[in-house]
């Protein structure tokens, strides 16, 4: 069984564009190349052909992967969710305790939508995992590659 993935509707909107990309532009391009490729002669020697082939497995695999990703994701009403707990799609303020960094902002989001550049982080990272179910003031023990952190939360909220 495959896991449930959460996503707002510009999100899955976005995942579902993707797929159609890869479907309608991305395949044909891969065939086309494939046929160009025979065309130039002895298919054993042909490192054109291989590579081409190649590709188009790799693309194939994409393509099974986003359409599971789809098959799988649900849809969420965030005006729905509890702001009182952090949840996927929460944006949570938090201040890590043992360094004087500040305050930090994260938007938790399924594993696909992450972007810590853009502030989202996936529920399935371990700062997601950790404040996961943490209310305002909770302090959430994370362990990190480099030992563990503490990290307050600060507020919560839908943006």
């Amino acid at each position: 069984m495959s896991k449930v993935s959460y996503y707002t509707a510009k999100g899955l909107k976005k995942l579902k564009r993707e797929l159609d990309h890869l479907r309608d532009v991305q395949r044909p391009k891969a065939s086309m190349a494939i046929a160009e490729a025979r065309d130039k002669g002895d298919l054993s020697e042909n490192a054109e052909y291989d590579a081409a082939k190649d590709a188009q497995g790799l693309l194939e695999l994409q393509i099974s992967k986003l359409e599971k990703l789809v098959a799988n994701a649900r849809l969420i009403d965030e005006s729905q969710l509890d702001n009182s707990k952090v949840l996927i799609h929460s944006t949570v303020e938090v201040k890590n305790n043992q360094s004087s960094s500040g305050k930090m902002k994260y938007k938790l989001v399924a594993q696909s939508e992450a972007n810590l550049s853009a502030g989202k982080i996936s529920v399935d990272s371990p700062i997601g995992k950790g404040i996961l179910g943490k209310s305002v003031g909770d302090i959430a023990k994370i362990q990190v590659p480099n030992g563990t952190i503490e990290l307050e939360i600060v507020s919560i909220s839908r943006d």
